[in-house]
């Protein structure tokens, strides 16, 4: 059966996040996923000019029907694809076939999650019923994200002949996109530069950091250190989609949905095939071959960054590096300020933010960069905007399980 193509069929259109985010903002007590979620509508409604009463399709991770009570709303598409943190973006996925089809016009992609907020208690600090799959994987030293993660970058070194100073580029250079991004939980003022680590304000621990301070940095799982991982923040993201006809006559600059690609590889990591690959090469495939484009044509790349070692596998996969050397980008400098394809200009889940799910913030500053309003005097500074045509976006969901990418051009391409 042939694929329908969807190239096209639908742009983002806007692109925003929740008021504050982030963990060092200290201007207000913990907030819910639900405020998150509702202030990152509001703004992405203004920022459109879309009002809310028009808005025909709901996606989120579960929330769907309670966002629609408190919109006021009554939806024809729901959606609430929960796979993990690329869930955002086979939600976009979804939602451009959902257009595509004469179904709705307008989609919303919402997400929310007080990931610092509830630390401990709440979200993902609960004590609920453990799986079996769980139980057994726990049984060989993989229980919790930071065991897991190891054990792929322990592989790859293996398979490879990586180190785990390799990896440790990746932690530095999106540490250099943070510092030109002030809403970056690891942004600290230049003139704290050379303060000793651990001494910086706001964020002691904010700032540039060397591959020394990454290697030195507190132990978490073998081979992974403090610096290796990602952060745990509070954040609220929304994205609009819109038909063509509807995106041409906005304000607003569109992004358009070139290629969408989703598959899974596994859930169980004991079912992993290969430690050092994920499906993200098969969903990488399908958004090509729907884009008509290659990576050598990706300009820019958003990647999922929950640990070093996911960038740097995910890159493997996109075909933006050999197998093995993923790390090469960032160690190169092509994928920091003003290489030859940057990745993560936010400053990724290691140095921007990371609630949980990650995919919402890929999103949003694949928008920001391809709209040209990433050096908006909140969201970037100078040095910050890129001038790429073209993005591929990767969402991972579970350990290394399920992936979502997209393929996303300007109207400049």
């Amino acid at each position: 059966m042939a694929a329908v193509n969807l190239r096209n069929a639908a742009a983002m259109v806007g692109a925003a996040e929740a008021n504050e985010i982030g963990e060092f903002v200290g201007q207000r007590d913990r907030v819910t996923s639900l405020q998150l979620h509702i202030e990152a509508i509001k703004n992405v409604s203004d920022q459109t000019g879309i009002p809310i009463k028009d808005i025909q399709g709901v996606f989120s991770t579960g929330w769907t029907s309670e966002l629609s009570e408190h919109l006021g709303i009554k939806p024809r598409y729901l959606d609430t694809t929960a796979v993990g943190g690329c869930s955002f973006q086979i939600m976009v996925h979804h939602a451009l076939a959902a257009i595509h089809a004469g179904i709705i016009d307008i989609a919303l992609i919402s997400h929310g999650e007080a990931g610092s907020s509830y630390r401990g208690g709440g979200y993902g600090g609960g004590r609920g019923e453990v799986s079996p799959g769980a139980e057994m994987t726990s049984a060989y030293g993989t229980f919790g994200a930071p065991s897991q993660y190891a054990h792929a970058m322990v592989r790859h070194m293996h398979q490879f002949g990586t180190t785990p100073e390799d990896f440790a580029h990746i932690s530095v250079v999106t540490r250099q996109w943070a510092q030109l991004n002030p809403r970056a939980t690891m942004f600290t003022d230049p003139d704290q530069a050379n303060v000793p680590l651990g001494e910086r304000s706001p964020n002691p621990f904010g700032g540039p950091i060397t591959i020394q301070d990454v290697m030195e940095a507190r132990l978490i799982a073998w081979p992974l250190t403090l610096l290796h991982c990602c952060l745990v923040n509070d954040h609220g993201g929304a994205v609009i989609v819109a038909r063509p006809e509807i995106a041409k006559s906005l304000s607003t600059n569109p992004v358009w949905i070139t290629g969408a690609g989703e598959t899974m590889g596994h859930q169980n990591m004991l079912e992993m095939e290969d430690f050092t690959a994920t499906s993200a090469v098969r969903s990488a495939k399908t958004a090509y071959e729907m884009a008509g484009l290659s990576a050598q044509d990706m300009e820019m790349a958003m990647i999922y960054d929950s640990f070093t070692i996911t960038a740097a596998i995910t890159a493997e996969m996109l075909g933006l590096a050999p197998r093995g050397e993923g790390y090469k980008l960032w160690k190169s400098g092509d994928a920091a300020p003003g290489g030859r394809l940057p990745i993560n200009t936010n400053g990724g889940g290691l140095s921007f933010n990371h609630s949980g799910m990650y995919g919402m913030q890929l999103l949003v500053e694949a928008y920001r960069q391809l709209s040209r309003t990433a050096e908006d005097g909140v969201n970037g500074i100078e040095g910050k905007q890129t001038d790429a045509t073209s993005c591929v976006v990767n969402g991972t969901g579970g350990t290394l399980s399920t992936t979502g990418t997209l393929v996303l051009t300007s109207d400049d391409r």
